[in-house]
C-alpha cells in the first residue's frame, strides 16, 4: 500500500510539472504579427571633430569641489583631434503607416545620415523630426506609405511579474527576440527626472536601444532605453520608457519639433525618515526644497529652501522623483496650487509655472580660497567664513566653507572638504561661532540636517549625533 501511495505521489508531481511546462508562454504568434513594425536603424556620422580643447588633470581636487573651477581657469588647454565612431546601430518601431518612427534620442541625435531598414529588407533615408534629451525620445520619418504599425498599450496596466518581450537589433543582429518579466514600475534613475522607467529582466544589449517592449497582447508598453551593467553587456537590469510618456513627447515633436515642459526653478531631494523627524513631519512623503532659483517661478511665489512640497496642482508628491514629472507635464503659464510643509504647519501657495529651456547650459561657479579657521568642532570640521566676494560669485547670502575635517560622523555621512554648509536644520548658517553654538545644543541620539552646497548641487545631509561625537 505504501509503495502504491509513493507511485501515485510521483505521478501527480510529474503531472503538475508537465502542466507548469505547458503554461510557459508562446511568443511565436506575437512576433509574427507585430515584428514587421520593428526597424533597424543605422546612424552614420561622417564628420571628424578636430581641435577639441582638453584640460590637463587637476590632481587632488574633485570636480564637484568649488575650488576645481578656480584652478581650471588658470590652466591652458591643448588640442586633441578625435575621430567619431562611423556607425551606431539601434532599433525603432513604426507608429503610423505613413512612416513615423519612434526611437531613442541617443541613437540618432549626432548622426549626419540615418538609414532605416525594414523587416522586408527595404531601406530608407530618415529625417529627424525632433529629439528630446531629457526623456531620450526621438521621432524620425521615412518617405513610405502603407507600412505596418504597432498597437500601443497602457503601461499603467502592467503588473510586476507579467511576461514582456523585446524585439531589436543587439550588436546588429536584426530582429532578435528576447523575453522576460516586469521587475518593477516607476523606477527613478540618476539624471533622469522625467521618466518613471519600467524595469525588466529582458535581455537588452547595445543595438536594442529604441526598440519596443511588448506585453502578451502584442501591445507596445515601452521603449527599451537603458541597461545597468558593469561590463557593457546585459546583467538582468533593463529599463524601458513607458509608451504613454513617449507618445506625449512625440506629439509635441511632430507639431513643433521641440518639447515644452513646465519648470519652477528649484532643486529638491528625497524626504528621508530622519529628515522628516528633523522638520517635525509625521511621515516621509514629499519633496524637500534645497535651493530656489533667484527670480524663478518658485522664488516669485515665495517658496523657500526647507519647504517640503506635498502636492502640486492637486497631485500628490509621494517621492521627490514625482515632482519633476508633475511639473514637467504642466503647461507653462498655468497657475496652480502647491501644498507645502513649512515651520511645522501646512500652507497653500499659488504659483505660475514657467517654461524649461530646451538646452540648459551648466553655470560655472568660481570660488577663491577664503579666510581659514582652525576651529574644529564636535563633527570634526574645520570651517571658515566666506568673504563677500565669494558669496557674490556663488550667488549665496550665507555659508561656511569646509576647510579640513577629521575622520568621524561628518565624513561618514558624506561631507567633503570644499563643501559649503548653508544651513543647520531650519537655520541659515552665518558664522562659525553660530554653527558651533547650534551644534552644542543638539542632544545625543538626535538627528541634524545640514544644507550643503557642492559645486552646482545643493542637498541636505543628515546625521545622528552620539556621545562619541563630542570633543
Amino acid at each position: 500500500m505504501m509503495v502504491q501511495l509513493i507511485l501515485i505521489s510521483l505521478l501527480l508531481s510529474s503531472s503538475i510539472a508537465f502542466a507548469h511546462t505547458n503554461e510557459l508562454p508562446d511568443f511565436t504568434g506575437l512576433v509574427e504579427k507585430h515584428g514587421a513594425a520593428v526597424v533597424n536603424i543605422s546612424a552614420v556620422q561622417t564628420s571628424i571633430t578636430l581641435n577639441n580643447q582638453v584640460l590637463p588633470e587637476i590632481p587632488g581636487i574633485p570636480e564637484d569641489s568649488p575650488f576645481y573651477d578656480f584652478f581650471k581657469r588658470h590652466m591652458q588647454p591643448y588640442s586633441a583631434p578625435r575621430k567619431s565612431e562611423p556607425r551606431s546601430l539601434g532599433s525603432g518601431f513604426i507608429i503610423s503607416s505613413d512612416g513615423y518612427i519612434l526611437t531613442n534620442a541617443h541613437v540618432v541625435e549626432t548622426a549626419d545620415e540615418i538609414t532605416v531598414k525594414l523587416n522586408d529588407k527595404r531601406e530608407f533615408v530618415a529625417e529627424v523630426i525632433g529629439t528630446d534629451r531629457k526623456t531620450d525620445i526621438a521621432l524620425i520619418k521615412i518617405n513610405a506609405t502603407e507600412l505596418p504599425q504597432v498597437t500601443q498599450g497602457n503601461p499603467n496596466n502592467l503588473r510586476v511579474g507579467e511576461w514582456v518581450i523585446a524585439i531589436g537589433s543587439p550588436f546588429g543582429f536584426e530582429h532578435s527576440v528576447t523575453a522576460g518579466i516586469v521587475s518593477a514600475k516607476g523606477r527613478s534613475l540618476a539624471q533622469e527626472n522625467y521618466v518613471p522607467f519600467i524595469q525588466t529582466d529582458v535581455a537588452i544589449n547595445p543595438g536594442n536601444s529604441g526598440g519596443p517592449l511588448f506585453n502578451m497582447k502584442g501591445e507596445v508598453v515601452g521603449i527599451n532605453s537603458q541597461i545597468y551593467s558593469r561590463t557593457g553587456g546585459f546583467m538582468g537590469l533593463s529599463f524601458a520608457i513607458p509608451i504613454n510618456v513617449a507618445t506625449e513627447i512625440a506629439d509635441q515633436l511632430k507639431v513643433s519639433g521641440k518639447v515644452s515642459r513646465g519648470r519652477i526653478g528649484i532643486m529638491i531631494q528625497e524626504v528621508t525618515k530622519e529628515l522628516a523627524e528633523s522638520f517635525g513631519l509625521s511621515d516621509s512623503n514629499g519633496a524637500l526644497v534645497v535651493s530656489v532659483e533667484k527670480g524663478g517661478s518658485a522664488d516669485q511665489a515665495g517658496i523657500k529652501a526647507r519647504d517640503i512640497i506635498l502636492k502640486f496642482d492637486e497631485k500628490e508628491v509621494v517621492m521627490s522623483a514625482d515632482l519633476p514629472r508633475i511639473v514637467g507635464n504642466t503647461k507653462p503659464g498655468s497657475k496652480v496650487s502647491m501644498h507645502i510643509w513649512r515651520d511645522a504647519s501646512f500652507k497653500t501657495i499659488k504659483i505660475e509655472v514657467g517654461e524649461a529651456p530646451s538646452d540648459e547650459a551648466a553655470e560655472n561657479r568660481k570660488l577663491k580660497q577664503g579666510k581659514k579657521s582652525t576651529i574644529s568642532n564636535r563633527l570634526g570640521l574645520a570651517l571658515s567664513e566666506i568673504t563677500a566676494e565669494q558669496k557674490k560669485q556663488l550667488e549665496i547670502s550665507n555659508g561656511l566653507l569646509v576647510e579640513d575635517m577629521q575622520p568621524g560622523i561628518a565624513s561618514r555621512s558624506g561631507i567633503s572638504i570644499g563643501d559649503i554648509i548653508l544651513g543647520f536644520n531650519s537655520k541659515d548658517v552665518k558664522s562659525v561661532a553660530q554653527f558651533n553654538e547650534l551644534l552644542s545644543q543638539v542632544k545625543s541620539g538626535k538627528n541634524i540636517a545640514l544644507l550643503v552646497k557642492r559645486g552646482d548641487h545643493t542637498t541636505f545631509i543628515t546625521m545622528k549625533l552620539t556621545d562619541d561625537d563630542k570633543n
